[in-house]
């Protein structure tokens, strides 16, 4: 479960944050002070952890194992066991993947928040 441990009045946006795994942990990083904003333990794996930010999503994958985080509060929105698939350092890739535009990850978190509250509101 992710664990927020800022002090910041405000709200970190993608462009804020800087990701970074260790033995099936993430955390996220305000880039400019280096505090940890959140924690997360993956269930599953360990070792090697791999990250790509894929627009409104931080995908994390280690030992078979991946899951995909919200990436401004650390919370598991999915998760693949990937079986049958095997183990070993993972290997990721997304078309949104690539070098992430910062406005369009903040646009893209912008629309899936508001598809998250219309859904709520039906």
């Amino acid at each position: 479960m992710a664990k927020s441990t800022s002090s910041s009045e405000r709200a970190p946006t993608i462009n804020d944050l800087i990701f970074v795994g260790f033995n099936k942990r993430i955390a996220a990083l305000d880039r400019y002070t280096g505090e940890k904003v959140w924690e997360w333990k993956a269930k599953q794996g360990s070792g090697f952890v791999a990250i790509l930010i894929d627009g409104d999503r931080l995908i994390v994958s280690t030992q078979g194992y991946t899951y995909c985080l919200d990436p401004l509060f650390g919370q598991e929105v999915w998760s693949n066991p990937l079986e049958g698939m095997g183990v070993g350092v993972p290997c990721l890739a997304s078309v949104r993947g690539g070098s992430t535009n910062p406005e369009s990850a903040a646009a893209d978190i912008t629309a899936s928040q508001q598809r998250a509250a219309a859904a709520g509101a039906t």
